[in-house]
C-alpha cells in the first residue's frame, strides 16, 4: 500500500498537547510488541532524551513515520565530538516497506542547516536491512563492532545509571566525510538516547 506523505519539520517547542497526543498513540501503536511502550503513556511523545526537532510524516490516515533530531556531543573512544542524535524512528506498519530512509532524505537538509559534522544512530540489530537499505545510497554508514553506553531515562535503585548496549550505529557525514568519523569501540552518548 502506498501513501502520500506529507512532510511537517517542527521543533519541539512548535508541538501543542494534540500533537503530543496524536504521537504519543502512533508509538503505542508502532512499538508494540517491539520493545516497551510504556515511556508513551499519557500523552508522552518521546522515550529517553526530549528531542530538539522533529519530522512528522502525515498521510489521509494520520501520523504514517517520525523520526526526531536531538543536538548532543558525545565521546568516541577518546574524542569528544557534535553530532546530531536521530531517535525514534517509526514507520506505520501499513508503510514499512518504504523503511527509514524515506524519512532520513527529509531531514538530510535540516541536518545541513543545524550545522553539525555527523548525524549518528542506532537501531535495534533487527533493524539492519532497513538501515543497509538506507546506507547503498549513500547517505550514511553502518559502523560496525562499536557499543554504546547511555545513562537510563530515569533513575532506579535497583540499577547501575547507566546501561551498555550492543547495537546497531550508523553515521551520515554532514559537515565532514566519513574518513574524519573518530575510531573506537565505545560510543559514550553522556545522557540517555532518544
Amino acid at each position: 500500500m502506498h501513501s502520500d506523505v506529507q512532510w511537517r519539520l517542527c521543533w519541539e517547542n512548535e508541538l501543542q498537547l494534540a500533537d503530543h497526543a496524536d504521537l504519543s498513540d502512533f508509538f503505542r501503536k508502532t512499538y508494540a510488541g517491539a520493545f516497551e511502550t510504556k515511556p508513551f503513556e499519557g500523552g508522552r511523545s518521546w522515550a529517553g532524551a526530549r528531542p530538539e526537532f522533529r519530522a512528522i510524516g502525515y498521510d489521509a490516515h494520520g501520523i504514517a513515520a517520525h523520526i526526531c533530531i536531538l543536538r548532543r556531543f558525545i565521546k568516541v573512544g577518546d574524542v569528544d565530538l557534535l553530532v546530531a542524535e536521530l531517535g525514534l524512528y517509526g514507520v506505520r506498519q501499513d508503510l514499512e516497506g518504504f523503511g527509514i530512509s524515506f524519512s532520513m532524505r527529509t531531514v538530510y537538509p535540516v541536518l545541513q542547516q543545524l550545522g553539525v559534522p555527523f548525524a549518528f544512530g542506532t537501531v535495534r540489530h533487527a533493524m539492519r536491512n532497513h538501515v543497509e537499505r538506507f546506507c547503498r545510497n549513500g547517505l550514511a554508514t553502518i559502523v560496525p563492532d562499536v557499543r554504546v553506553r547511555s545513562t537510563h531515562p530515569e533513575v532506579y535503585l535497583d540499577l547501575p545509571p547507566t546501561r551498555l548496549e550492543d547495537v546497531l550505529v550508523f553515521v551520515v557525514p554532514i559537515g565532514r566525510s566519513m574518513s574524519e568519523w573518530p575510531s573506537g569501540t565505545l560510543i559514550d552518548r553522556n545522557g540517555p538516547e532518544l
